[in-house]
């Protein structure tokens, strides 16, 4: 008996897209989304409680402190519970955070929201990244880099329309409408969110930081890569700027190229994992980004390190996916504790590291800086054999 063509179309997609999956990517996007509407926020934020620059500085701290405490948490709460509850939790308590930024009343209040915000952003990022690992299991496949895309678009579409928005309908109206559409979001993927139980094989005496190596050589791979990244997003426009000459205009494109390029591998970077495995893509990747990262490091002009800026975001686009799922799949772990000691690592990274970057900067100047990035990522050349345990679709 032949199958219809049609309906062997729609089962191949239906194996490939099952709920689980569209499931965890609109997770992605809400949280995208909510990390993208912020950016316009931040100088309505900043005038509404009166906030010197240095005070807007120390509430960004509290976000990144928010991040590092109730991360681990949620990697605790993983290993007790599962992905699936956790993930509907923290996105449940996530949601409501951005109508608190925008009711605060004073320093104090601004500060208590902002720390939520920051908290409950990372606490639903690993428990989402759980999830999609477990979603990766079941498929066989890989799924994450994709994940990370929708992350990248949601961020795309937040910032965009973000200021549009507060100036047309106002700062209340725009959070509340952010509000209603992610609850009606999460209630259209909530039975689909895949199901899953902590692991029976993993005691309750693993939920502890582990004393295996392996998991912070994974962090230490996520951290490398992460501080260049968040090194162009927060330094690559002033670099074309000031060092190479650019207009306002076209040095927002140093960025602009980045993440352009990056969403574009993270879409195909599960086909290219699948095909090649995550060791050779990871290492591919890493020369591709020291290649782009050494090309923006040593460009004459504002065009050169543009093209660097995007080769960079070819290479970095699918280097922490592959270091996320390598740790989420960790044999002898319980659930979701090493990853978020990679995640937590990772995020640090991008925190923290670009403030340390700009002090270095001022003492030195951006090119020399990104030209020097590049030992970061040979470390995580070194470390790349660590990435064989990505490979979920090889396991039985």
């Amino acid at each position: 008996m032949t199958i219809p063509e049609n309906t062997a179309t729609a089962a191949v997609r239906s194996s490939y897209y099952p709920a689980s999956r569209v499931a965890v990517s609109g997770l992605f996007l809400l949280n995208g989304t909510f990390m993208g509407a912020w950016a316009p926020k931040i100088p309505e934020f900043a005038s509404r409680l009166s906030l010197s620059e240095s005070q807007l500085g120390l509430m960004i701290v509290c976000f990144g402190i928010g991040s590092l405490i109730l991360m681990p948490l949620a990697g605790i709460l993983i290993a007790h519970v599962g992905t699936s509850r956790a993930v509907r939790g923290a996105t449940i308590a996530f949601i409501p955070t951005m109508l608190l930024l925008s009711l605060a009343p004073s320093i104090w209040t601004g500060a208590i929201a902002i720390f939520l915000f920051g908290g409950l952003t990372g606490a639903m990022d690993i428990a989402m990244n759980a999830n999609a690992v477990e979603v990766e299991k079941s498929m066989r496949r890989a799924i994450m880099s994709s994940c990370h895309a929708f992350w990248s678009l949601g961020a795309f579409i937040g910032a965009t329309t973000g200021g549009y928005l507060i100036e047309t309908i106002g700062v209340l109206e725009h959070a509340g409408l952010l509000t209603v559409l992610a609850l009606a979001g999460l209630a259209a993927v909530w039975t689909s969110i895949l199901h899953d139980r902590p692991h029976p094989a993993e005691t309750r005496q693993k939920v502890r930081l582990p004393m295996s190596p392996l998991p912070w050589l994974i962090g230490i791979m996520a951290l490398f890569t992460m501080i260049p990244e968040g090194s162009i997003l927060d330094w690559g426009a002033l670099y074309m700027r000031d060092e190479l000459g650019a207009s306002l205009a076209l040095s927002g494109f140093a960025f602009g190229a980045f993440s352009a390029t990056m969403a574009i591998m993270r879409f195909a970077g599960d086909h290219v994992r699948d095909r090649f495995g995550a060791v050779r893509t990871l290492r591919v990747s890493t020369v591709l980004a020291i290649i782009g990262m050494v090309i923006a490091g040593f460009a004459p002009n504002a065009y050169i390190a543009m093209t660097g800026f995007a080769i960079c975001g070819i290479g970095i686009s699918n280097m922490v996916p592959i270091a996320f799922s390598a740790a989420g799949n960790l044999p002898g772990f319980a659930q979701g504790v090493a990853l978020s000691v990679t995640t937590v690592m990772g995020y640090s990274g991008s925190l923290f590291a670009p403030s340390s970057i700009g002090f270095i900067a001022e003492h030195t100047s951006f090119g020399w800086v990104f030209s020097v990035l590049p030992v970061l990522l040979l470390v995580v050349l070194l470390l790349s054999k660590h990435a064989v345990h990505a490979d979920v679709h090889e396991r039985h």
